[in-house]
Order: C-alpha cells, then structure tokens, then sequence
C-alpha cells in the first residue's frame, strides 16, 4: 500500500508570513541577516515505550518557518555547519578543487585547488534561541454518558497545552532585543455508541465511535511560528498582529489582505512621521539678519573630507536617513520623512536642518567605491528633498568619507556614510 502522497505541511500561521512579508516590501524594510541556534525541549517528558513527548526538531522547525518570509529576511546557516567547516579545512590545507584551474599568483602556473582568501562568510544581523518549556495533559476534560436497557451513548473532550519561549539576540552586541512566551491549547474529542441486549435467545453487541485530536507537534510548530512572527515584528518594527488576525479569519479575500498590510505598515509610517515633526526646528523670527556662511554656500558642494557635524542632535535638530547595505535607492518610510520634511522646509526658508545617512556596520567597500556610493545616496536625498520644493542651493554636503576615513558608528550597528545641510534661503532667491 502506498497510501497518500506528500504535501507541503501548511500551519494555520501561513498566511499570515505571506501578508507579513508583502509588508516588509511595502514600506521597503531593510533585509536583515538571521540565524537561529538551539531549540530544545525543555519539558521533560518522555516515556520509555513511545520516547520523547514533544518534538525535538524546535531549531528545525524555525528554520522552515524563516524560509516562509521568502527574500524579505536573510536566513544564515548556524545550526549545522559542519560540511561547511569541512571544505574551509579543506580549503586552509590547498586540497579543495571545483574541477577548474585557478590564478594564483601572476607568471606562476595555475593550480587545481581553489584559493581561499577570507570572508566569504556573511556575519548576522541577528540570532534566534529558546526552547520548548510546557506540556500539560489534561488541563480540562469533560463529557457525558447516558443508557437505558443496556442501549447508550458517550461523548467526551479534553484539553492539554503547549508552551514555547523564544528571544532574538543582536549578535554584534548580545542584547536581547525581544523575548516572546507562546502557548497553544490543543482538544481532543471522544464519542461513541453502543448497544448489548438480548433478543430472545440471541445476544446484540454493537459499539461505534470515534477519536480525533488536534496533532500535538502541529500544535507544537504553530505555536513557534506566532512567537516568530512577534520577534520579527520587534526588530521591523512593523505589527504582526493585523497578519495573524488575517490568517486565523478563515475565509480570506484581496481586500482583507491589503487590508492587513495597512493596518502592519501603519505603525512604522507613523513612527516616521513623528520622527521627521521631532526633527523640525522652531519657526526661527520674521525679521533676520542674512546668514553669510550659507549664502556662499554653492549647491552641494563636497569640501575637504572634515567631520564637521558631530551627528548629535542640536538646536538645530539631526535627522537620520538609512539606506540598505550597498543600496542608493531610498525606501518608503525615508521617503515619507523627507516628504514631511521637505514640505516644511519648503514653506518656512529660514529652517536649517542636518541630516545623518546611515548603513549597517556590514557594508564594507573599497575607498573609491565607498565614495562613490555615498555621493550617489547624498543626490537621492537632494533629489527627494528638491522634489518637494526645497531650492538646491540650499542642500549642501558636509562630509563625504575619503580614502583615509574610518567606519563611523552610529547607534548598534550602524554606520554614517554622508553627512547633509539644508540651510537658509538665499537673499534675492524669490522669498
């Protein structure tokens, strides 16, 4: 017998990781690299005739449910990575080949081994770890059983429960950023009916029934997918709340989907928001003096690589702009702040404002190209600003990295890459 054939083993929690992740690419949340360690059980429970009670594949089940956010998270190897630290020994000792020939060294004959020079492996973001603490057998039970002249019926439910903790660690620093404690309830059901009596001297025996129950690891893997959907959520910082309300209605339509991903994004747009209105300075007075230093500025000048804004905010207010690693191309929470801000700046002239841009602390180029990508995120930020009618000769750039600069941080794991002014208008430039 063969029986069924295999399907994907689909959770309740599915749909909510597909309306999570078309989320991420709505507002464009940075791709951040995650990694999971060990997920034990913790429980204690085991028998010697069926073994361990609760699954003890928790690492693994985490790993498949990260997959189901597709290219919206970065998903590392941690877990088992002894074939890869295998081919690295392989490596390190010259005896590891691809079939190819490979350059070495210039004038020298090429040899079959592949060369290995360092860092092909990525560093994580962040990593995920905890265990499976509960299960409880028969939390609650309840049923009833009835006969008359050895004719009767039974019916009977119970319920046990689950338990999982979990907490995703910044791997740079070891804080934890979020821990999550889910359980899950599970019910099984009982019913059943019979029949034994004579008639007249032949003997009636009949009994029917039925056991169901909800499958214990299901209950198990769903319960870790919903503590990662909370975990992802603190560090996107986009709700998954919506997403899990979405998946467990049942019936579901396009309308309630892109219904979901409004009410995810909204936190993180509004957060923006805030922030940009944190960041406008005063209204400065009707009638002021020209300012001199900003009138000879030219429009997005590049002067001599100087740290000449410490990055803290001042009276005049900082505002911080992030970019993904190696990427120019602003996302939409940074354009719906530069949108705020650059109306504001648009109808108050005399507004001054500094501006930070930022990457993760993993971005690591080369001088030239490091430059040069700055440069291009700096015109992405005076274009965006431009756009909303802030005069370009009010945008100038104070401070570029230069061959000789080292990584400034910022915060935990961030990086500045270019430093912004938008000054007074001009005199005579039509306000």
């Amino acid at each position: 017998m063969t029986g069924s054939s295999s399907r994907n083993n689909t959770t309740p929690m599915e749909p909510a990781f597909a309306c999570l992740a078309k989320a991420y690419g709505a507002v464009r949340v940075p791709v951040v690299s995650i990694t999971v360690g060990d997920v034990k059980d913790y429980t204690g429970k085991y028998s010697q005739a069926e073994g361990n009670a609760i699954t003890q594949g928790g690492s693994l089940m985490l790993y498949s449910a990260l997959g189901k956010m597709g290219r919206s998270v970065r998903l590392q190897e941690r877990f088992d990575t002894r074939i890869a630290e295998l081919e690295l020994a392989y490596a390190d000792r010259r005896q590891l080949g691809d079939g190819q020939l490979h350059t070495v060294e210039a004038g020298k004959p090429n040899v079959p081994w592949v060369p290995y020079f360092g860092g092909s492996i990525l560093r994580s973001d962040y990593y995920i770890v905890g265990g499976i603490t509960e299960v409880n057998y028969n939390i609650q039970s309840r049923g009833a059983e009835f006969g008359v002249s050895s004719i009767g019926a039974k019916v009977r439910t119970f319920t046990m429960n689950v338990g999982v903790d979990l907490r995703i660690v910044d791997s740079r620093s070891l804080v934890v950023v979020k821990t999550v404690s889910m359980q899950k309830q599970i019910t099984g059901t009982e019913v059943g009916a019979g029949i034994f009596r004579f008639f007249g001297t032949e003997l009636l025996d009949v009994n029917m029934g039925s056991k169901n129950q909800e499958p214990l690891q299901l209950g198990v893997r769903t319960t870790i997918e919903h503590g990662l959907l909370e975990l992802l959520g603190a560090v996107s910082g986009l709700s998954p709340q919506p997403c899990v309300d979405y998946s467990l209605k049942g019936l579901r339509t396009p309308e309630e989907l892109q219904m979901a991903i409004d009410e995810t994004t909204k936190p993180l747009l509004q957060a923006a928001s805030e922030a940009a209105m944190a960041a406008r300075p005063a209204p400065a007075p009707s009638v002021t003096a020209p300012n001199t230093e900003s009138s000879a500025e030219a429009a997005m000048p590049v002067p001599v690589n100087a740290a000449q804004n410490s990055g803290k905010a001042g009276s005049n207010g900082t505002l911080s702009i992030q970019f993904e690693p190696n990427k120019s191309v602003l996302d939409g929470s940074a354009m719906s702040a530069l949108a705020d801000i650059g109306k504001a700046l648009a109808e108050d002239k005399q507004k001054v404002l500094r501006l930070e841009l930022l990457t993760r602390e993993t971005e690591n180029l080369p001088s030239a190209q490091r430059r040069q990508l700055a440069q291009d995120r700096a015109k992405a930020v005076s274009d965006a600003l431009v756009a909303t009618g802030v005069q370009a000769g009010r945008i100038a750039i104070e401070w570029l990295p230069d061959a000789g600069s080292a990584i400034q941080r910022q915060g935990a794991g961030m990086q500045i890459v270019a430093r912004l002014k938008v000054t007074e208008a001009k005199a005579g430039s039509g306000w």
